[in-house]
Parts: structure tokens; C-alpha cells; sequence
């Protein structure tokens, strides 16, 4: 039961970062990313390499990796997914595209090795009565920190006014002086930046490979549709509900890391199945944000 609710609200965090980011992007640009994740894989890779390869400390390794992320999400966005925005099937091919080429670039530059880093703090505390590494509590704390924050921003902010504003209706926006591009590339960079921070928080606590944006891509698409696309409310609900399900499904079957997606997409029918639009759908809500 201990493992069952650590792990649980680690891989529920995790998958949360990915899909709030992942749901912004969609309901205010309309996009389906699937290159989402290949950024979660690249920020795990730029604090491996920058801290065991370059020799610099956590924290700079940390911050380099989010911010160069970060600006290639932006760039990837500006340049190449901006001008096929309106042609839904090339942008799904588009970014597809991408995340494999981040996979090439990495096994050309790293050949394809599994490569680890140590935690970032040692140690363990116990909490009701449940011992808990350090490394996780640290993790569920900048998750907690960062959905706080991007939800503050959202509806505290002048800026994150303007991104509900184009996520309601960008024509109306662009009428009320609010500039609809400029507005589309900041939230495609908020997005990348969860995405980066979910990778290097994660990364002590994953075999880094070029292939490591696979696994949670499949995830968090379900997650998002689970919990309603462009729902943001859905995305973390759903996403620890995922998350539950398959840390259950892991622990308690025989086999069940093979398992646990098959148990996962069960879920995401059954729901779909009685609420076509996802747990949160963005029909059901007054806003999309």
C-alpha cells in the first residue's frame, strides 16, 4: 500500500506536468504536439550530459537544460509548426516527425546508450508513519509548485487573461488589440518548459535513452483525452488517476509492466464509453483554461 501511493502521486505528477502542457498548447493554439515529449526527453538528457559529461553542478545543469528546451520549443514553433498550423493532419505528421528526429540526434550523438544520473538528494523521510526517498518528495514538490504557479498565472496574470482569451475565441482576441501570434508562441513556450521540468526532475529516476519520449507520449494522450483535450482540470485529475492505475496494475499482476497500458487504455474506453467528451470536456466547461 506504501508503494502504492508513492508511486502513484510520483508518476501521477509527472504525467500531470506533461499533460497541463500538453492541454494549454491544444486549447489555445488548437494543436495536437506530438513532439511534447520529445522535450521531456531531451531536458533528461541535457542534465545528464551537462552534469556527468561537461562536469558542471545540479543547478546550473538543470537550469541550462530547461532554458535550451525551452528556446527549442519556441524555435520548433516559430519556424516550422506555426506556418502548417491550420492543416491539423500536417501537424500531427509534423511533429511526430520531430520527436524522432530527436531520437536520431541522440543515438547519433550518444549512441543510443542507457544512461542514469544519481539522485539529487539522498535520503528518506518519513511521512505518516511511509518512508519516502527524498528524491520524490523534492519531485511532488516542484510538481505541486509548477501546477500552482501555471494556474496562478492563468488567471491572475495580464498574459495569461490574453492566452484564456485566445483559447475562447482568437478572432475576438485579435479584436481587442491582443496579439494572437505573439500569444501562440509564449503558451507553445510554457508547454515546452513543463515539459523540460517534468524531464529533469524525472530523470534521476529513469534509464535516459533516445527512446524515453515513447513510453509517456502514449500516456499522456490518454490522459488528455481521458480527462477532456483542453482541460486542464481533466489533465491533472486524469493523470493521477493513470497514474494509479498503473502503478496498481505493476505491483499486483504477474507481468504487469507489460500489462499496465493495456489496463490503462481499459480505463480510458470505459470512460470515454459514458462520457464521450473525457471526465472534463471542454463542451461541459464555460472556458477551455
Amino acid at each position: 500500500m506504501d508503494l502504492l501511493i508513492i508511486f502513484t502521486l510520483v508518476k501521477g505528477g509527472i504525467y500531470a506536468l506533461l499533460a497541463v502542457g500538453f492541454s494549454l498548447i491544444f486549447g489555445v493554439a488548437r494543436l495536437i504536439n506530438l513532439a511534447h515529449t520529445g522535450f521531456y526527453m531531451l531536458a533528461a538528457y541535457g542534465v545528464w550530459y551537462f552534469a556527468s559529461q561537461v562536469g558542471l553542478g545540479t543547478v546550473e545543469s538543470i537550469i541550462i537544460s530547461v532554458v535550451a528546451v525551452t528556446l527549442l520549443g519556441v524555435l520548433s514553433y516559430r519556424f516550422v509548426i506555426d506556418r502548417i498550423r491550420e492543416h491539423h493532419a500536417a501537424v500531427l505528421l509534423v511533429t511526430l516527425g520531430l520527436a524522432m528526429a530527436f531520437e536520431q540526434f541522440m543515438t547519433l550523438f550518444f549512441s543510443g546508450n542507457y544512461e542514469t544520473i544519481p539522485d539529487y538528494v539522498s535520503g528518506f523521510v518519513q511521512i505518516a508513519g511511509i518512508r519516502v526517498l527524498n528524491q520524490y518528495v523534492l519531485a511532488l514538490s516542484v510538481v505541486a509548485v509548477m501546477i500552482i504557479v501555471v494556474m496562478l498565472f492563468l488567471t491572475k496574470t495580464k498574459l495569461g487573461t490574453a492566452i484564456r482569451a485566445t483559447a475562447n475565441d482568437a478572432e475576438i482576441a485579435s479584436l481587442m488589440g491582443i496579439s494572437v501570434p505573439r500569444t501562440l508562441m509564449i503558451t507553445m513556450g510554457i508547454a515546452t518548459a513543463l515539459a523540460a521540468i517534468a524531464g529533469v526532475v524525472m530523470a534521476p529516476s529513469v534509464i535516459i535513452s533516445p527512446a524515453l519520449w515513447s513510453s509517456p507520449l502514449v500516456m499522456m494522450m490518454v490522459i488528455v483525452v481521458l480527462g477532456g483535450l483542453g482541460s486542464i482540470k481533466g489533465s491533472i485529475i486524469g493523470s493521477f488517476i493513470i497514474g494509479f492505475v498503473e502503478t496498481l496494475v505493476t505491483i499486483t499482476l504477474p507481468q504487469g509492466g507489460y500489462l499496465k497500458t493495456t489496463f490503462i487504455l481499459l480505463v480510458m474506453v470505459i470512460v470515454l464509453l459514458v462520457r464521450p467528451g473525457g471526465l472534463f470536456g471542454i463542451m461541459l466547461e464555460e472556458e477551455r483554461l
